[in-house]
């Protein structure tokens, strides 16, 4: 299974990220390719307008504020339009509330029913993002606070409470980001629900190990040993950057 995310030039962004939803963005350009290519790799795709809207935010805003409910109906034809593209499993990562449930009812209706909903239940306001940000570009120059919609860090149990929700919503799979930091977090979901939790080891935990291998503090038995401990606190499958690194070990 891999994971696509879209770096999207200046010149198609908005206010409203509406490259969301051209069936030739870089994200449905790439879906096609793959399934042209080698049918059977499986594809994730990120349901979240933050890489589409020109102020970095995962959903629209009105006087300051993000618009939930106005953010989840453009979020369903995002992952509508992902579906009929080809991919096999949504993955909305942008935290609005009860969006879960909208793409479930937008995807049964429109017969993808196949296509799994991978839910980031627990997606904590984390410093860790920093790399990805400026990797696809969705980093700002004047730092954008999402913490109104991501997770607070000092607090684990809100976290139970989103997964118990989104799993009520139709969620297939829950998703707890980052991973090494909330070991914890991962742990108690797994102990407290039937169903599978996905890690995600993040481009800031990624960076630390691969400048520490650059620096000869450590050898890459650290990458092992850092997945090791995510496996160990009970993830069923891990999101991570290495996953070429440590396939051939695995």
């Amino acid at each position: 299974l891999i994971a696509i995310f879209p770096n999207t030039p200046k010149s198609k962004k908005d206010f409203y990220g509406k490259e969301a939803l051209n069936e030739n963005n870089l994200v449905c350009k790439a879906i096609r390719k793959i399934k042209k290519i080698n049918p059977q790799i499986g594809i994730m795709t990120d349901v979240a307008l933050d890489p589409y809207t020109s102020h970095g935010h995962d959903g629209i805003i009105k006087n300051k504020k993000i618009l939930n409910d106005e953010t989840i109906q453009i979020l369903s034809k995002q992952a509508l339009l992902q579906s009929q593209m080809g991919c096999d499993v949504i993955a909305p990562s942008d935290m609005m509330d009860g969006r879960i449930g909208v793409i479930r009812k937008v995807l049964d209706k429109n017969n993808f029913k196949d296509v799994q909903l991978l839910s980031y239940s627990a997606k904590y306001a984390s410093n860790f993002y920093g790399p990805f940000r400026n990797a696809i570009g969705s980093s700002q120059k004047n730092k954008i606070s999402k913490k109104t919609y991501q997770m607070d860090f000092r607090n684990s149990d809100e976290a139970i409470r989103e997964v118990a929700l989104d799993i009520k919503e139709g969620a297939d799979f829950v998703m707890v980001k980052p991973a090494l930091p909330y070991l914890d977090v991962i742990k108690s979901v797994k102990d407290n629900f039937k169903i599978p939790v996905f890690a995600y080891q993040v481009s800031g935990e990624y960076s630390m190990i691969v400048k520490s291998i650059r620096d000869g503090i450590i050898n890459k038995n650290s990458i092992i040993e850092s997945l090791m401990s995510i496996k160990r606190a009970g993830a069923s499958a891990i999101v991570t950057y290495f996953a070429l690194q440590i396939a051939s070990k695995l």
